[in-house]
């Protein structure tokens, strides 16, 4: 396995990011992955690198890289719920920031610099993402429905651009919600519209589930919920992207 530290250039300068992929030289799929709003650490370049273990190029950008380098605030090594609001003090200024037009003027860069690197396969890539990064990757994927082929979000607020966001969306989509996050009348809503998009999807609550169920650092963490998650996201890749 190699992880690489990278700088990618943006419109407004350049994101540091990480990237991991499997030894061997052969070229392989591309997947572009945003972070959840703690952005990145152990626990994502651990996911990443699970992810890249099974055969593809896996680009990680800090998307707060305006704001200085990753980590871009102190966190704990746990974030448990005694700190969870002190850390989303500091957090909130930087999401708010991170407005649409920053959105997609990264994506352009990140989907440009992940296609052009030797080690990526000619061809569309996935877009995956957790809590905030989930709203990222759909941001992106509508902006890119000719590049990407799939896209999964996880405890992310996918919707929140409303439907006519989703209805831009032509690869397949897999969307995992928690409990805490959705209700099943919002999610009948959501997959209605979905439908209505034209768009090939799953979209589901993962049972007895809290906000940021897939990452091991923080007190939401479910192992059942993160088994579910690698569930749904492999099959996704295998069917949508070359060679997968």
């Amino acid at each position: 396995m190699t992880v690489k530290t990278l700088h990618i250039p943006t419109a407004d300068g350049r994101a540091d990011a990480f990237a991991a992929f499997p030894d061997g030289g052969e070229r392989c799929p591309g997947v572009l992955m945003y972070a959840d709003g703690f952005g990145i650490r152990p626990v994502l370049r651990e996911m990443a690198r699970e992810l890249a273990g099974h055969g593809y190029y896996v680009l990680v950008p800090n998307v707060f890289y305006r704001n200085g380098p990753a980590p871009v605030i102190d966190l704990p090594e746990h974030i448990g719920d005694g700190v969870r609001a002190k850390v989303f003090e500091q957090l909130m200024p930087l999401i708010e920031a991170h407005t649409v037009d920053r959105v997609l003027s990264d994506a352009d860069a990140y989907l440009g610099f992940l296609a052009a690197q030797p080690e990526v396969v000619a061809g569309p890539v996935a877009v995956t993402g957790y809590c905030i990064g989930g709203l990222l990757a759909v941001r992106t994927a509508a902006a890119h429905p000719g590049q990407v082929a799939a896209v999964a979000a996880f405890h992310g607020p996918v919707g929140a651009d409303g439907p006519d966001s989703l209805s831009r969306l032509t690869g397949e989509v897999h969307f995992g919600h928690a409990e805490t996050d959705l209700t099943p009348e919002a999610l009948g809503e959501l997959n209605r519209a979905l439908d209505a998009a034209g768009v090939s999807h799953t979209s589901e609550i993962y049972p007895g589930t809290s906000h940021g169920f897939t990452m091991s650092d923080t007190d939401a963490f479910d192992p059942a919920a993160l088994r579910r998650h690698w569930d749904r996201l492999l099959p996704l890749l295998g069917r949508t992207l070359a060679n997968g």
